[in-house]
């Protein structure tokens, strides 16, 4: 079922929700995680403070983390710059070259990394064809720019036929 490629390995509220320890104990060293509505709202500047703390516990439990954006280079590098994270911008996930670049940034093998995003048809869908551990998270924010409100519609649909089928067993 080509739908298959939209199905996340996890699916958890937010972030926060993702630990080192559990990470590690999936021997894994990477994560290539979205920017906006992932990590903070897609209108915010900069990193709150607890994505700063979460951020830190990755670091210190040496898990290297890239963003990976569709977003311009002005706004991710606004972001990650004073972080200290490297990132990909104008990343046109979900092909596959951006996931490339940010393995090879981290010079970690894919059994290595796991995809954090809040879409199925950018983030989970890029990491799938890469054969990526993808994570997908609830939105941060309840609004969208307007090409993402588009794709949301698309992902409703798809969210339903996983539910009609019984490959998800969570709530929206």
């Amino acid at each position: 079922m080509v739908f298959k490629k939209f199905l996340p390995n996890e699916y958890v509220k937010d972030i926060f929700c993702i630990k080192p320890e559990k990470l590690k104990e999936k021997g894994i060293k990477g994560i290539i995680t979205d920017l906006d509505n992932t990590l903070v709202e897609w209108d915010r500047p900069e990193a709150t403070p607890e994505v700063i703390d979460w951020l830190s516990t990755m670091k210190e439990a040496e898990i290297l983390v890239t963003i990976v954006s569709n977003n311009h280079a002005e706004r991710v590098e606004a972001f990650c710059k004073p972080l200290g994270i490297p990132f990909v911008s104008r990343a046109r996930k979900p092909l596959n070259s951006p996931f490339i670049r940010a393995l090879d940034m981290m010079e970690v093998k894919k059994e290595e990394v796991v995809v954090i995003g809040d879409q199925l048809l950018t983030d989970i869908l890029g990491g799938n064809r890469k054969g990526l551990h993808t994570i997908l998270v609830v939105p941060v924010a309840s609004s969208d720019a307007l090409i993402t409100r588009f794709n949301r519609m698309f992902e409703r649909r798809i969210m339903a036929g996983f539910k009609r089928r019984g490959l998800i067993t969570w709530e929206e």
